[in-house]
């Protein structure tokens, strides 16, 4: 390996070692949470034993009122779709109504796809948000991509239409990305207004924004520069504010795009995007581990998916993997414990059988959702690796073996199997474990040399452990 590959694994050593520390930070956090909402829950519960819902209805209580919550990154779209203010002469006025409901009913086709909230319509203003009411980190791209389909839908529709000749509708759309209110409404269907500083920016954006043209935040640019050719368009004043920058947004970069026109992404593209959205994946499995996992998994807890989350990928950039092999390895990682919240002895399929209902809604394909659960499975004791990411889950499963903390670590695995009557005494355990850890081998070069020296000596601190 040379010495500019050394350089740049050590520096993805240093990363991953860093978001190791914030996610086990989330979890701290995460476990706070989860006793508050424990607490608050309990408090609802009296009082709906204590008063009757007949009662809670009598007193008004029982109605619903309107509620509010913060999205810490959200990003707002509107679209103007000029025309309604310049009717084309002969042009019956029903009909130009009929063709901008026609407009607005595919802008949330579109929106829809991306899942993307549509806000409201303001007379021939589209409003929409992204990261409502789900919260996600894919928002801006998920914006800009809809907003770009808009465009492209529009261009196609006028030419449809008029064959060419003269334009009826115009469109300028102006994107932001940033904190927003959004106030909840509504019992059967549920709506949402939201307001700020965020959507008051993205108002002046649109504003400002030329015919044809998806104008952008500095905000929103920095979130999707990866995937988008833009261009600096100009400053918007803000009052009290330092001049907001703003882009223009051409397209998908060539690299990201299919058919050569920036509109359609292609496989590169969703894989880029898949290894961001899997940031939104692994706060759903983790937020299910730590809710639903039975308490007495003392090692198979949600510090160890996130312990072997970090190792996939790191063996996983030494032993050379695509960008899409990273993506495979670190989703299996994050379910192959998974299945810990349904069986204890059959968790791996289990892992599986999440993957495969939860991932489709993540756009995953078939096939690789197939080699998902082939390599959650490959974790099944003993390892017995078929492929190279086979070899690079299963040492990532095991690499506690080769740490420093390796005693403290086979400790919580003991105590995991005593709870459940599946291990004697601690001596006992500390033979099975040098008998183990004898015959145990690391399958991937990146492993051996990460791990293999120290797993010698945990061999010779375990012996002097046990006695008879």
């Amino acid at each position: 390996m040379s010495v500019t590959n050394n350089e740049e694994l050590l520096k993805r050593i240093v990363r991953l070692a860093k978001q190791n520390q914030e996610l086990e930070e989330h979890i701290k956090n995460l476990e706070k949470m989860n006793e508050n909402l424990f607490r608050d829950y309990q408090k609802v519960k009296a009082l709906y034993e204590t008063v009757a819902p007949e009662r809670l209805k009598d007193i008004g209580v029982a109605e619903k009122k309107e509620r509010s919550l913060k999205f810490n990154m959200a990003t707002v779209l509107f679209a103007d779709i000029h025309g309604l203010s310049r009717l084309v002469e002969g042009l019956d006025s029903s009909i130009v109504m009929d063709e901008l409901d026609e407009i607005f009913f595919e802008f949330e086709k579109i929106a829809s796809k991306y899942k993307i909230e549509k806000i409201k319509t303001i007379g021939d203003t589209y409003m929409c948000a992204g990261g409502i009411p789900v919260k996600n980190i894919t928002n801006p791209v998920d914006v800009v991509m809809a907003a770009v389909e808009m465009r492209d839908f529009l261009e196609k529709y006028e030419i449809k239409k008029r064959d060419g000749d003269s334009r009826l509708w115009e469109l300028k759309i102006g994107i932001h990305s940033g904190t927003v209110t959004a106030g909840i409404s509504g019992r059967r269907k549920i709506n949402y207004d939201i307001k700020g500083d965020t959507v008051n920016t993205a108002s002046r954006v649109e504003a400002v924004s030329d015919n044809g043209v998806i104008l952008i935040s500095v905000m929103t640019y920095e979130l999707v520069k990866e995937f988008f050719e833009c261009e600096y368009f100009g400053k918007l004043p803000v009052k009290y504010k330092d001049d907001l920058q703003m882009y223009r947004v051409e397209g998908l970069k060539p690299e990201f795009s299919l058919n050569g026109e920036g509109t359609i992404p292609n496989e590169l593209f969703r894989i880029k995007f898949g290894l961001i959205q899997f940031t939104d994946i692994q706060e759903i499995i983790l937020d299910k581990l730590e809710m639903d996992l039975p308490g007495y998994l003392f090692y198979h807890n949600v510090k160890h998916t996130v312990d072997v989350v970090t190792e996939v990928e790191l063996i996983g950039w030494g032993e050379g993997c695509s960008d899409e092999e990273i993506l495979l390895l670190k989703t299996a990682a994050l379910f192959h414990d998974a299945g810990h919240t349904i069986d204890y002895d059959n968790h791996e399929y289990y892992g599986t059988q999440i993957a495969r209902e939860m991932l489709p809604k993540f756009n995953y394909t078939a096939d690789q959702i197939d080699r998902i659960c082939q390599l959650i499975m490959s974790t099944k004791l003993p390892p017995k690796p078929k492929n190279l990411l086979e070899s690079i889950i299963c040492d990532s499963d095991l690499d506690y073996l080769g740490r420093s903390d390796f005693i403290p670590v086979s400790n919580t695995l003991y105590e995991e199997l005593k709870a459940q009557n599946k291990m004697g005494s601690l001596n006992d355990w500390n033979k099975i474990q040098v008998k183990f850890i004898s015959g145990h081998q690391y399958f991937t070069k990146t492993a051996r040399s990460l791990r293999e020296v120290n797993k010698q000596l945990q061999i010779e601190r375990i012996q002097s452990l046990i006695t008879g």
